[in-house]
């Protein structure tokens, strides 16, 4: 599907005349030779993924490039690079050639991690890459251990209060989004929990079910699977509403911090320069396929709703998540070097 849901169009809507008049980045030159795009793809493509195996962020790239040959004509390989909440991927991919062979499959830390590493980012998150497709859009979800006392927001924050610098929380990296979504709603709270990075969310998720880590915000994909088999407590989804694909499950804003708004996207991305006609074929397809019923549904259990956006809308998106993930950093002082 081409269509982006009220709440995403108008994002893109508001940022888009910042690419338009900004963001030549948004539309790929050719490097290489029309003949080459015209032959594409003619081998296996690469997706990076910057997380190791199991988190949210892996599942439903391994869901996308298993349906993507049946269009492309060729095999999808993943090739997990895991690290600095996938600024390792990131790297590899910016660096790669521009030929539509190496792609990066990334999370809202895209967005992130230039807000929070101002100096030391080896790449800048928008010129250095052709934007493809916003895949899908999904809640990040808190959990605990089920050993915790508590059964909702209120009740942990309460805890929190009464164990001030005594719980900790794990995180997929630090800066990334599941670091974010905590310090934000530790400073709505006024709560001190310790941050415990991890080098992605499946270890991270690990160590909150063997009970070594009190909680954690993680990915819809990851989460509920545990959650289901009782290893989990579901505690929140952290968008401004509740997720359609979770209608059961309340939001944090509901839950006495109103304002609070967190979204996990799943997006792929090409290194700058790579040719329109390879973006817009990779574009076109990656909306084929998550248009399908059985892809669609297997998303939607994950808690996930597909999107497959044009390389305009993404493009415009990323823009202003940059803006608004830089503005809440600056004023909650996490940015670090």
């Amino acid at each position: 599907m081409n269509r982006l849901s009220p709440r995403w169009a108008l994002s893109v809507s508001v940022a888009a005349w910042v690419v338009s008049t900004t963001g030549a980045w948004a539309q790929p030159g050719p490097r290489t030779a029309a003949s080459d795009a015209d032959k594409y793809p003619s081998r296996v493509v690469r997706m990076t993924v910057g997380f190791p195996p199991g988190g949210a962020v892996d599942i439903s790239a391994r869901l996308v490039a298993q349906r993507l040959p049946e269009y492309l004509g060729q095999q999808v390989l993943i090739d997990n690079r895991p690290g600095a909440d996938g600024i390792i991927a990131g790297d590899f991919v910016a660096k790669s050639a521009p030929d539509g062979y190496t792609l990066a499959y990334v999370s809202a830390g895209h967005t992130m991690n230039p807000a929070t590493r101002p100096k030391s980012m080896p790449y800048h998150p928008l010129k250095d890459f052709a934007p493809v497709s916003l895949v899908a859009t999904g809640a990040q979800v808190l959990v605990v251990n089920p050993s915790l006392p508590v059964r909702s927001v209120k009740e942990l924050v309460a805890l929190a209060r009464a164990r001030p610098g005594q719980m900790n929380f794990a995180s997929s990296g630090a800066g990334g989004p599941t670091h974010l979504a905590a310090e934000l709603l530790k400073s709505m709270a006024g709560i001190d929990i310790v941050h415990v990075p991890y080098k992605g969310g499946a270890p991270a998720l690990n160590d909150v079910i063997s009970g070594q880590i009190e909680m954690t915000f993680i990915g819809a994909p990851a989460a509920l699977p545990h959650v289901r088999s009782g290893r989990l407590r579901l505690l929140a989804v952290t968008t401004p509403k509740r997720m359609s694909t979770m209608p059961e499950v309340a939001t944090i804003a509901e839950q006495g911090f109103p304002g609070y708004d967190v979204n996990a996207t799943y997006s792929v991305l090409a290194p700058a320069g790579t040719p329109a006609p390879i973006v817009n074929r990779l574009s076109a397809e990656i909306a084929k396929a998550v248009a399908v019923p059985d892809i669609r549904e297997k998303l939607a259990t994950l808690g996930v709703e597909p999107v497959g956006s044009t390389p305009a809308q993404l493009g415009a998106f990323m823009q202003a998540e940059l803006a608004k993930w830089s503005k809440l950093v600056t004023s909650l002082g996490l940015a670090s070097h």
